[in-house]
């Protein structure tokens, strides 16, 4: 049964995280072209300039080694770019400091910031955020799927390992996709961005017990990578474009080198053929 991160209970000396967006799940395309782009747009005023806006968004979150980056982060950086541009964007500059240097980047926190300091940025962020959620939650279910092979691959992983979604998206949504597709019932644990940072997740999760060397994380993006570096675990890509194979090499070859102790040696290999995809 999944369980949040107050309740989960270690079973398994093995950990296995998954992000869930573009990594299991077919999801990236679709909210981003059809929801955070447009609703960005429409939230400040950037009619004039839409097409030029909703490349651009598309390009930090789909199509360069900023993949994967949290949505407040994403938002920042095309409002400065947007303000610089000559599109006035009042507080923009407060909105990156936050972006920069907060420990977590949710609708919590960014409620809390306009409670704080009374900036109407932090209020149009929170407003963009749930209407970002609320168009994702119309999308027709037709068009969220997960990816060929990976509920297979994480139900033959759950025999071996805990499996937590480790995810900056909205947990509630997260995990309505995770159980009408069918991936729920492998999973032990959703962590999303209500705890923090995908770092902070994988750090919160460690602190169940277990030790880094047993720790695999499962993901598409830069941010992916750097969240399992930089608590010292391992990193297992899931290929854009390439997800069906990336899947069943999981399945075939790394879980079993994971769960064997042996994945160490492979590591660097995984690592340079997910920086050369994302790169072409």
């Amino acid at each position: 049964m999944v369980t949040g991160l107050d309740e989960f209970t270690k079973e398994h000396e093995y950990l296995i995280c998954v992000d869930s967006d573009g990594c299991a799940m077919d999801t990236m395309n679709c909210k981003h072209l059809q929801c955070f782009g447009p609703c960005m747009v429409a939230e400040f005023g950037l009619d004039a300039r839409r097409a030029e806006w909703l490349a651009r968004w598309n390009e930090i979150n789909l199509y360069s080694m900023t993949r994967g980056i949290n949505r407040f982060k994403a938002l920042a950086l095309i409002l400065e770019e947007a303000d610089a541009g000559g599109t006035k964007i009042d507080g923009v500059q407060d909105l990156r400091s936050w972006t920069d240097t907060a420990p977590e980047l949710s609708e919590k926190t960014a409620e809390a910031m306009y409670a704080k300091t009374g900036q109407p940025i932090f209020a149009k962020a929170l407003a963009w955020s749930r209407a970002v959620n609320k168009a994702i939650a119309a999308l027709p279910k037709t068009q969220v799927a997960a990816f060929p092979g990976a509920a297979q691959a994480l139900a033959a992983a759950h025999g071996g390992a805990d499996v937590a979604v480790v995810s900056s998206a909205n947990r509630e949504a997260v995990a309505e996709e995770w159980i009408r597709c069918g991936l729920a019932d492998s999973v032990d644990v959703i962590l999303c961005q209500d705890v923090g940072s995908k770092k902070a997740c994988i750090e919160a999760l460690m602190r169940k017990g277990f030790t880094a060397d047993r720790i695999l994380m499962v993901g598409d993006a830069p941010g992916d990578l750097k969240a399992a570096f930089d608590n010292g675990v391992y990193f297992y890509p899931i290929l854009v474009n390439h997800e069906k194979e990336s899947w069943q090499t999981f399945v075939d070859t790394a879980c079993p080198a994971f769960l064997s102790g042996h994945y160490g040696g492979e590591q660097a290999t995984y690592s340079a053929r997910f920086e050369e995809n994302l790169k072409k």
